[in-house]
């Protein structure tokens, strides 16, 4: 690395794009592991909300004893809101956390391209979408690999690194070892829709609303059943909520079309209260109320 691309206490530095639940939490955990963040979206808004967001968070863990004032201080400091791209220059990985949407996605990464230097790595924190055809769209396809993170970013410990078809051994390692330094466990993925753990759980998840829609239980006695009758942490309708019921849409409807296997298809609830703008917590309606 050169000097450029390093901050002032040797730690490289990391991008992200995009403030809001995936983003803000990358720039969480990322500046609370000692690295300076440059956190880029398209409107001051939309930073300010997540810069909002990242501060909260950061207070719940000083309350709950897991940092103190002075790390929730430090870590603000290394974080710089930007809306502009030109921001990236000097970074050393540059992470895509947009909206789960293929289009989208391809354009902003070829910005990326454009304001990063040649040998700095590109990853995209998708859940479903092809890395090999996301890496399609650069020059330099061999410097981009999938990091995806889950929600809530802070909490979960894990990272699936998923290398495309192009991406080169040196991008892999390098990957591995940025989810170790900020505190992460990586596990190693095949390039495949859904990769591994949404492929489990967001049929098993759309499998519950189905469940729901045929009025076989409430939300409550579905998310009931499945915390005490399978020991999970939370009911499938709440994670539901919690991821966005517009993203486990788009999640589903990759897999259906990927696939082309009709036990993806998403069920006609989920749709309806998509379109009807009840995507879950970000919201404040989904399969639950939270007012």
């Amino acid at each position: 690395m050169n000097d450029q691309k390093n901050s002032n206490d040797g730690k490289p530095r990391v991008a992200i794009i995009g403030a809001g639940t995936m983003g803000n939490g990358i720039a969480q955990v990322c500046a609370l592991a000692g690295r300076q963040v440059i956190l880029v979206d398209i409107s001051d808004n939309a930073l300010e909300r997540g810069i909002a967001t990242l501060s909260g968070n950061l207070e719940r863990q000083v309350k709950k004893g897991l940092i103190d004032e002075a790390d929730r201080q430090a870590a603000l400091g290394r974080i710089q809101p930007q809306t502009h791209y030109g921001a990236l220059a000097g970074s050393e990985l540059v992470i895509e956390a947009a909206s789960e949407n293929l289009e989208l996605k391809r354009q902003i990464l070829t910005l990326i391209e454009e304001a990063t230097e040649s040998d700095a790595l590109i990853a995209s924190n998708t859940s479903s979408l092809s890395i090999s055809e996301l890496a399609s769209v650069l020059g330099k396809p061999e410097r981009f690999i999938g990091l995806h993170f889950f929600n809530p970013v802070p909490v979960m410990t894990l990272v699936e690194v998923i290398r495309g078809l192009q991406t080169a051994e040196a991008t892999y390692a390098k990957a591995l070892a940025f989810a170790g330094q900020i505190g992460k466990t990586a596990i190693s993925v095949r390039n495949s829709p859904g990769f591994v753990v949404n492929r489990i759980l967001c049929p098993m998840i759309n499998e519950a609303i189905f469940v729901l829609q045929e009025g076989l239980a409430s939300a409550e006695d579905i998310d009931t059943g499945m915390r005490l009758g399978c020991n999970h942490p939370i009911g499938p309708l709440a994670l539901a909520d919690l991821i966005g019921l517009d993203t486990l849409l788009a999640i589903l409807e990759t897999f259906h079309r990927d696939f082309g296997d009709p036990k993806y298809r998403p069920s006609t609830l989920l749709k309806e209260m998509v379109a009807a703008g009840y995507l879950g917590r970000k919201s404040g309606r989904g399969f639950h109320s939270y007012t």
